[in-house]
């Protein structure tokens, strides 16, 4: 949904989306935020990845007397974040750490003498008496506080430095602030509110439905294979983002992916940060590369064409996987968020909340956390749904989501789930021991292996009872035990414990409803419905050979100049470019996504490249 530009008395705001961004309208809720920001006020703003939350301060920046200072953890995307700024015609600089101190005072200058519209600043450079009195020299616009909710202090990627940010207002007090973020459920916002001195600020939330965006959770069987097939048979030479919690399986899968013909490069804090730049900056300029990482990536990458996120560990909260998840699809072309995980996943996280530094009321914060996100992966209804629920939003069924597309079924597992727990009991009464789900389900199965032998578990009265179910399905069991809180992981050592339901579940009182994992689709099938999902957004075909020759095109552009491709122009633009063919300058600055320095640097190169035999 877009805000029609007025076409009578456009204010200075639109009049800067069209000259500057080259678009005719606002998306939905901008245009609101925008015109109240450059009156002075306040906001805070809630939008999804690639709803244009940028705008919402660049804009207000570029039309307010003075510079827009933006406060951002992303140090290293900064550059990139300038780069694509100026090739807008805006005057944007930073200072951080990676400067060297002529860079630095040459940027210290331009803002100083009002030669900047927009400064970007790491939180922690305010610490630094000099930063503070350099913007008491020159004019400021405003103040942006992006990614907001690293202010949350028990939040998904707290940043300590964020927690003086409400200082900013009392040295500044005429000077309107605004807070952004993609990710905050009620009680997040008003953390950011109260924290960030802003609860008389205007609040904007937005949609959190990525509709382009298909969630598919799966069981963990053979991470590997599942991967493998999974990129191979949907995403060959996509780009991608591949998540696990480990360095030691950042490596891992890193490594095996290129073993089998995918280009992967890690990305964890292990990495000396020579390694990692080099492989950010591969994944911002190369087509097709896939990066396996740790959560210390994706944070503000702004690369639009992320066709997939998949998951190999199970995320630590609902919050963490909607804005890792929100890293794919920023064109709103179909993309993929997929996840694989099981039960040994649920085990770990266990242990880490009650390991976990802090008093007791975090870890209760910590465990509804991992509760909100194993409710997303059990639940029998639409993801999407679930997922907006989440957030304090309604949602009706997507039709484009795994419980959607393959619904799943539920059964009554009141007896296997009482097998499970009769078997916790046993061995904690009966012998003084406790062990974990694998040696619990080798036990209802029957299985006469060293360890059963060695504790003579044999001899118990629930050995071989369970041989109606396989491993894979005892281990579902116990799954959606642990997910349900009818049974729990012990911290030390991992061993399954019973709660206070489980006396419930034990009596007959409380019954175990299970959900049943339906028969995955085929791979031809599966590729089919992803074409047949692409098929509203695909080109002519006449038009497909004009869309690959201006994305060669922009790829010797965006090399010569050092930049990645999307900083000249997106491929949502180069589409519209194909498909209009336009066949002058004018005609040309009718399509969106070409402003008007883009059209004086970029205008001619891409009619030559339309009119190339």
């Amino acid at each position: 949904m877009v805000t029609p530009v007025s076409e009578t008395e456009p204010s200075e705001a639109l009049r800067t989306l069209r000259r500057v961004f080259g678009y005719d309208a606002f998306r939905s809720g901008q245009q609101e935020v925008i015109e109240h920001v450059v009156e002075g006020g306040d906001a805070l703003v809630l939008m999804p990845t690639g709803g244009g939350k940028s705008l919402c301060y660049q804009i207000p920046s570029l039309v307010r007397k003075g510079t827009g200072v933006v406060i951002s953890p992303l140090i290293a995307l900064m550059q990139d974040q300038v780069d694509a700024l100026r090739a807008l015609g805006v005057r944007a600089g930073f200072l951080n750490s990676t400067q060297g101190i002529d860079e630095r005072r040459t940027v210290e200058a331009e803002f100083a003498s009002g030669e900047l519209d927009l400064l970007y600043l790491a939180p922690e450079r305010l610490r630094v008496a000099s930063t503070v009195e350099l913007l008491d020299r020159g004019t400021i616009a405003l103040f942006a506080i992006d990614e907001a909710h690293c202010v949350a202090q028990w939040g998904h990627d707290f940043r300590p430095d964020y927690l003086m940010l409400s200082g900013l207002h009392e040295r500044w007090p005429d000077v309107p602030r605004i807070a952004l973020t993609a990710t905050a459920t009620q009680a997040t916002r008003e953390e950011i509110a109260n924290r960030l001195d802003l609860a008389g600020a205007r609040q904007h939330v937005a949609s959190f439905d990525r509709p382009n965006i298909q969630y598919r959770i799966e069981p963990k069987a053979d991470a590997k294979r599942q991967l493998l097939a999974f990129l191979r048979n949907e995403h060959a030479g996509d780009a991608g983002i591949v998540y696990c919690l480990s360095r030691a399986s950042v490596e891992k899968y890193a490594e095996f992916l290129t073993d089998n013909g995918i280009e992967a490069v890690p990305y964890h804090a292990g990495l000396d940060a020579q390694t990692r730049a080099l492989h950010q900056a591969r994944f911002l300029r190369e087509d097709g590369l896939v990066v396996v990482a740790t959560i210390a990536f994706g944070m503000g990458i702004d690369k639009p064409d992320v066709r997939f996120v998949a998951h190999l560990d199970l995320p630590k909260s609902v919050e963490g996987y909607y804005q890792e998840t929100g890293r794919a699809g920023r064109d709103g072309q179909p993309s993929t968020a997929w996840l694989a995980y099981g039960l040994q996943d649920v085990v770990n996280l266990r242990k880490m909340i009650d390991g976990s530094p802090g008093d007791e009321a975090h870890r209760r914060r910590q465990s509804r956390h991992l509760d909100a996100m194993l409710a997303l992966c059990e639940t029998v209804e639409c993801r999407r749904v679930q997922l907006l629920n989440y957030f304090g939003q309604r949602g009706e069924p997507c039709g484009n989501c795994d419980t959607c597309l393959t619904p799943p079924e539920t059964w009554d597992g009141t007896v296997p789930a009482q097998k499970v727990l009769s078997t916790i009991v046993r061995l904690d009464r009966e012998r003084r021991q406790k062990f974990g789900a694998g040696h619990i389900i080798d036990i209802l199965l029957g299985k006469r292996n060293a360890k059963v032998a060695q504790f003579d578990h044999d001899a118990l009265s629930t050995f071989g009872i369970g041989t109606e179910l396989r491993d894979t399905e005892w281990r579902g069991v116990v799954r959606q035990l642990l997910a349900q809180g009818h049974a729990s992981v012990e911290a030390t050592y991992g061993s399954l414990v019973l709660t206070e339901s489980s006396g419930e579940v034990l009596s007959g009182a409380q019954k175990v409803l299970l959900r049943r994992e339906p028969e995955r689709q085929k791979t031809a099938r599966a590729a089919k419905e992803r074409k047949d999902r692409k098929a509203p957004v695909e080109l002519s075909a006449d038009a497909q050979p004009l869309f690959e020759r201006l994305r060669a095109w922009r790829a010797a552009t965006a090399k010569e100049q050092g930049v990645p491709a999307y900083v000249i122009f997106h491929d949502a633009t180069l589409r519209e470019i194909a498909t209009v063919r336009p066949a002058t300058l004018l005609d040309l600055a009718a399509i969106n996504g070409v402003g008007e320095n883009k059209l004086n640097k970029y205008g001619e190169g891409v009619l030559e490249t339309l009119t190339e035999p």
